[in-house]
């Protein structure tokens, strides 16, 4: 499937949903169901000045995490999305799933501010290389978009 697909369905899929839980517990649904080679797919959202965990497919993970810490919690502070190839050479790596070899974090966005982050992990190193992150830039706008029609 390709990320078009993905973020098209993404809109659908979120039409008329008036809660941003719900719509991102479908969103992750979604994704993790339908992206290849992945083990986690889920949110963390900007709440009190740190990130706590969201609706999420996947093994438990962490509930809070500081910003500028973990992968998460530096996209959240940067701004910016990261891509970790090998998170066992990510200093500042958390680890919540001992499977998981690789990342991708995008910063995501309600009515223009800084909402939180989705995380995609993956038990292959390298998973997330070349036009993964500029398809993955398009899904997190869809999100946004998404966002921007919910209520808390």
């Amino acid at each position: 499937m390709t990320f078009d697909n993905i973020k098209r369905n993404i809109l659908l899929i979120s039409e008329g949903v008036e809660y941003e839980v719900t719509a991102l517990s479908n969103i992750a649904a979604y994704i993790y169901e339908n992206m290849i080679d992945v083990n986690w797919v889920g949110f963390y959202i900007l709440r009190d000045g740190k990130l706590i965990l969201g609706p999420f497919q996947g093994k438990v993970a962490c509930t809070e995490i500081e910003l500028g810490h973990g992968v998460c919690g530096r996209s959240a502070k940067a701004d910016e999305p990261i891509v970790v190839p090998n998170v066992h050479n990510y200093g500042d790596y958390i680890s919540c799933d001992p499977e998981t070899m690789s990342e991708i974090v995008f910063p995501i966005y309600k009515n223009g501010k800084l909402y939180g982050v989705l995380d995609i992990d993956s038990a292959t190193v390298d998973r997330f290389h070349g036009q993964n992150n500029e398809g993955l830039v398009e899904v997190a706008y869809g999100i946004s978009m998404v966002l921007d029609k919910t209520k808390a």
